[in-house]
């Protein structure tokens, strides 16, 4: 059965039916008078329009044609004008009801005979169903079916109905909240739904979230195993790969959001962006950028996580990577045995972090003794100079001097235990990194990537906007990781093709994601 909307709507105009109408402008539009004062056909302010729905066969023969909705229209006043928001909801949610009534009554009528023998199935029992649209939930009826006897069956009885409807939302109706939870609150998902959507005011925050956080499972349950090392083949192997195109970059970093469970405490979240660039030859190429993320407390498969973004980018053994972190001992694992061809950095900004607090408690001994205050702070200037060129020797001996010089001020500076600790701390962090601290200053002058300044911006995009700053949100740590997972999809515009690849029959349009979100 093909199922249509006949194009002429019939429209009743102060008593004449708008067939007649359209047919009388039609032909005055032919000749050129449908604006003439002479020939124009007066009309009435008020119109009642009629929209029906007509069920035709394969042949296009109409069958049934059913009344969908009756409108009452004026047209004295601007507001008048066109359809409400309430009548086109009210008519998606109608034309919605008779079109999904037919689907399902059509699956139903060529379930009711044996597909082996012909016969007619008993009904078992009478049932049935809700199923949740874009358009309000419907209840469908579900019959119960006996088998016939004609072959051995593991099972008396079915529900034909089970086949059709797998799930008990429509994938386009998941869609849409999965994405609007990603972007927003769930409480304001379900609200710009409701407004533009004619959902049930039944449908609430729970619903909307365990919706969402259901695609994010699914989304999981596809990743596959975890493993200590991602490098594929052997040297020989990478010689024979054709040369790659552009280079990568990858930086990770972490944030905080605060903790349902325990809440005067936050728990951090880890995120990343890797972005593939190409040359000034390759100017037709288009950079790549995706996200990822997790709660690292949470998260059993984190290094998985990072080889299928990377992999989904196209790289290859023989390719080009730069790792940029923080110096965490974890995040530095989770970069490992990833590529034969990485590069991995200590990122310069959180560097400079550490020594910028060292230059404030200089700052502060100057006040103690000019003089000494003075040359302790342009120690600090040398050690940043020293790290800048990658001398690291040289570095570690600047910090001990350092120790060394601050002892004077044991007496006299009120902050100095903070201050011994803080030159401590910096002493270990570039002790435990001197191998992932290169020549900065020699990388910066080449145009390589020294900082995860935009890493620093997708922190921001991806948790501070959801999950802190504006929310002002208490998270579980699972209710978080999930939403992670739909959110770093939906910015990088692959949600769309993550539900067609579920659903290959459904029709998604999809846009970009605004840098707002």
């Amino acid at each position: 059965m093909t199922i249509v909307v006949p194009s002429q709507v019939n429209i009743l105009l102060g008593g004449y039916e708008s067939r007649e109408m359209l047919g009388i402008m039609d032909q005055l539009r032919y000749n050129g008078l449908d604006h003439s004062p002479a020939t124009r056909t007066q009309r009435s302010f008020h119109m009642r329009v009629k929209l029906q729905l007509v069920m035709c066969s394969d042949e296009g023969q109409e069958e049934t044609v059913t009344d969908v909705i009756t409108l009452n229209k004026n047209s004295h006043r601007i507001e008048h004008l066109g359809l409400t928001m309430a009548e086109a909801k009210q008519l998606l949610s109608t034309l919605q009801q008779h079109l999904l009534q037919h689907q399902v009554d059509t699956f139903l009528d060529r379930c009711a005979t044996c597909a082996d023998c012909g016969a007619l199935r008993k009904v078992k029992a009478h049932a049935s169903r809700s199923f949740r649209t874009l358009f309000g939930t419907y209840k469908l009826y579900s019959p119960r079916l006996e088998h016939c006897d004609c072959i051995r069956r593991k099972t008396a009885s079915f529900r034909p109905l089970s086949a059709l409807l797998t799930e008990s939302v429509a994938p386009e109706l998941l869609y849409m909240e999965a994405k609007w939870s990603s972007l927003v609150s769930y409480g304001m998902s379900l609200e710009a739904l409701q407004d533009f959507l004619p959902l049930e005011v039944t449908l609430d925050v729970k619903t909307v979230r365990y919706d969402t956080l259901k695609v994010a499972k699914r989304l999981e349950a596809e990743l596959g195993d975890e493993q200590p090392c991602f490098i594929e083949g052997s040297p020989g192997d990478w010689d024979l790969l054709p040369l790659p195109d552009g280079s990568f970059k990858v930086g990770i970093d972490g944030g905080y959001v605060r903790n349902w469970f325990a809440k005067q405490h936050n728990f951090e979240v880890i995120v990343g962006k890797s972005t593939r660039a190409f040359g000034e030859d390759d100017e037709d190429k288009k950079p790549s950028s995706k996200r990822f993320g997790f709660v690292q407390t949470l998260d059993t498969k984190p290094k998985r996580r990072l080889y299928e973004v990377l992999h989904s980018q196209g790289l290859q053994m023989n390719q080009k990577i730069t790792f940029l972190a923080d110096g965490n001992d974890t995040l530095r694992a989770l970069q490992l045995e990833m590529s034969p061809q990485a590069t991995h950095i200590l990122d310069w900004f959180h560097v400079t972090m550490r020594l910028t607090v060292l230059d404030q408690y200089g700052k502060g001994l100057v006040h103690c003794d000019a003089v000494l205050g003075k040359e302790i702070r342009e120690k600090i200037a040398r050690l940043k100079w020293s790290l800048w060129h990658g001398q690291v020797d040289k570095a570690l001996g600047k910090i001990d001097d350092l120790a060394s010089s601050i002892g004077l001020f044991q007496e006299t500076y009120a902050r100095f235990n903070p201050l011994i600790k803080a030159l401590s701390e910096l002493r270990t962090y570039i002790g435990n990194n001197r191998d992932l601290i290169p020549n900065y200053g020699q990388r910066y002058h080449q145009g390589e990537a020294i900082a995860t300044s935009f890493v620093e911006s997708t922190v921001n995009q991806v948790v501070s906007k959801r999950f802190c700053k504006k929310q002002q949100m208490q998270w579980s740590k699972q209710g978080a990781h999930l939403l992670l997972q739909t959110r770093v999809k939906t910015l990088d515009g692959e949600l769309g093709a993550v539900f067609t690849r579920w659903y290959p029959d459904m029709d998604i349009e999809v846009g970009e994601i605004p840098a707002a979100a």
